[in-house]
């Protein structure tokens, strides 16, 4: 039976959270105290060593030789339970998408462990909850988010192959993507070079496009209907312009310097090539879907065309739009620079088109907004970057509705062997650049020499981490309340889809862990902790994730910041229920 000491003790440990949560909210919102490159540094500092060390200081301490194995599959159990469901939901519903699977995966399966489930599950449990909260903490780190990097990879790397090459993708047998690409994310124009090898088979070589935007977009009027039109981009094939009309989920297509006439023309024997007509009058011949340009000259280009760069954007006072985005990796990084809209429109700080809705804001301290929430350690831009549309006008990347626009698959796709390690490539690169990656690999390693051999870390060594990760939770919660406070909708994705959202966090989520932990063996206390964990709010890292993806990144930042403010009751709900 729950008393009401038991409910003080609980209040004791996540109360000072939220104290910390509200005092950075109202230093923003109603004191104007901190300015945005302030705001930035607090942030980076939080991003960079509070909650690395912080997590080092938990599995570091954590015994690894008296980790509850039942309670670990009760965990590994529900989100494979999960991933499974989505997995056949995707393949077999016409509503069935990857981009849904990842973000229901992310709603459903990774709450916010480290920085709400360790003091609030030691305030309901007891301290040895905290250890099997550190054990759910190390697996997320190290299996969970890393899956989560090869998902939303896989889906940048369709979607590249997709739209480079819709025939051919069964042809091709290696890709080479140079050291300066850390992600298929789609932030930075790309463009292909392929070769055709002695058997018929594509190597392709994945790069940084040289061309400027500048280059890229340049507005030319024809005629009356005068619109967008593109600079052609000379292949490094033929003299012929190559413009693929393939539609897809971002603006521009990416770019490929692959000649698919040349391609045809060496492997007869395998693809068949596509009718083709010339226009004797503009001296354009088509191939399919690609209209190539005879004479060389140029060709008012379709507004589909170009090198892939999936955000447009709008830079005032300097400042730049693809830049170094989301180079390095963090766990929470508001950078000093440009607007943390990858391409979807969710301004961490503030949401919205700025200077396109109407509305008279505030001018300093709305442009919080500019900062960016994101892994990249972007460089200092002057000025304010203004960009991003608001999420209304996304198109098919909108939580609008949860039935998303079909988009265009390629009849095959490369080996399997070829996917995987150009994944596997993507995903390693930005593992290493993520601090978190090595706090927890190096804490783990610690503990398990540590108390293999009853080593003790030296004093200096321990106060000097200490001082720091002591600091992490409050910082944590901190950075939290700054976020909050310079969204200008708490509830980001509509209220529909947001309960939806907080059903599958809050319902969904718990009855799942309950079965899962039932199936293996769970009972009592541990049972409870189990399910109580499972409701905890949503996890930041997937938040990240999404939004430097762009894969649904207005709902996952409703599930940061109205499941923090409804997770206190909602969790004190199930914590009562379940001790009764």
């Amino acid at each position: 039976m729950i008393t009401a000491t038991d409910l003080y003790h609980v209040l004791t440990a996540v109360v000072p959270l939220y104290v910390a949560m509200i005092l950075a909210y109202g230093s923003v919102k109603w004191w104007k105290i901190f300015t945005p490159d302030q705001c930035s540094g607090i942030n980076r500092f939080v991003a960079l060593f509070a909650v690395p060390l912080l997590s080092f200081h938990f599995i570091s301490t954590n015994d690894p030789y008296s980790m509850n194995l039942k309670f670990i599959a009760a965990d590994t159990l529900q989100k494979i339970i999960v991933l499974v469901v989505l997995a056949i939901w995707s393949r077999t519903s016409t509503r069935g998408s990857l981009e849904w699977s990842i973000t229901l995966f992310s709603l459903s399966t990774l709450p916010n462990t480290l920085v709400m489930g360790i003091p609030l599950l030691k305030g309901m449990y007891g301290e040895f909850s905290g250890s099997l909260m550190v054990q759910i903490v190390v697996l997320q780190c190290i299996i969970w988010y890393t899956l989560m990097l090869f998902l939303f990879e896989y889906r940048g790397a369709k979607l590249l192959i997709a739209e480079q090459f819709p025939d051919t993708a069964g042809s091709i047998i290696s890709f080479k993507v140079d050291s300066d690409i850390v992600s298929l994310d789609g932030k930075e124009p790309l463009q292909t070079d392929a070769e055709v090898g002695e058997d018929g088979k594509l190597h392709v070589t994945v790069r940084k496009s040289s061309s400027s935007k500048s280059e890229i977009f340049s507005r030319r009027s024809h005629g009356p209907n005068s619109g967008l039109g593109l600079t052609p981009r000379p292949s490094n094939l033929t003299n012929a312009e190559i413009y693929s009309l393939q539609s897809s989920r971002n603006p521009t297509p990416r770019g490929s310097s692959f000649n698919h006439t040349d391609f045809y023309g060496k492997n007869m024997n395998n693809v068949s090539p596509r009718e083709s007509s010339f226009d004797e009058e503009n001296g354009v011949g088509v191939f399919g879907n690609n209209p190539v340009r005879t004479n060389g000259g140029a060709y008012p280009a379709p507004t589909s065309a170009g090198i892939f760069s999936p955000v447009t954007k709008n830079a005032t006072n300097g400042s730049g739009g693809g830049g170094d985005g989301g180079k390095d990796l963090h766990m929470f990084v508001w950078s000093s620079s440009a607007s943390p809209v990858s391409e979807g429109g969710i301004h961490v700080f503030r949401g919205g088109d700025y200077g396109n809705d109407g509305l008279a804001h505030h001018k300093e301290y709305d442009d919080y907004g500019r900062d960016d929430f994101t892994f990249g350690n972007k460089p200092e831009t002057k000025g304010v970057s203004h960009e991003g549309p608001v999420l209304a006008k996304l198109g098919s990347n909108s939580t609008a509705e949860l039935n998303p626009k079909a988009e265009p698959k390629p009849t095959a796709m490369p080996p399997a062997s070829v996917m995987t390690r150009l994944i596997l490539i993507m995903v390693w690169r930005k593992l290493i650049r993520n601090p978190n990656t090595y706090s927890s690999l190096i804490g783990l390693t610690w503990s398990l020499v540590s108390f293999k051999w009853n080593i003790e870390m030296p004093a200096i060594v321990a106060r000097s981490i200490a001082i720091l990760s002591d600091a992490g939770l409050g910082m944590a919660m901190f950075s939290l309340g700054l976020f909050m406070a310079l969204q200008p909708r708490i509830i980001a994705c509509g209220k529909t889809i947001a309960s939806f959202s907080m059903a599958v966090r809050f319902l969904i989520g718990p009855v799942v862990m309950a079965a899962a932990s039932i199936a293996v063996g769970l009972r009592g206390v541990l049972l409870r902790i189990a399910i109580v964990q499972a409701a905890l709010p949503q996890g930041i890292v997937p938040f990240v994730f999404a939004k430097e993806y762009n894969v649904h990144p207005d709902i996952l930042s409703t599930g940061v910041i109205f499941g923090m403010l409804i997770a206190l009751p909602i969790t004190l709900v199930y914590y009562i229920l379940l001790g009764l």
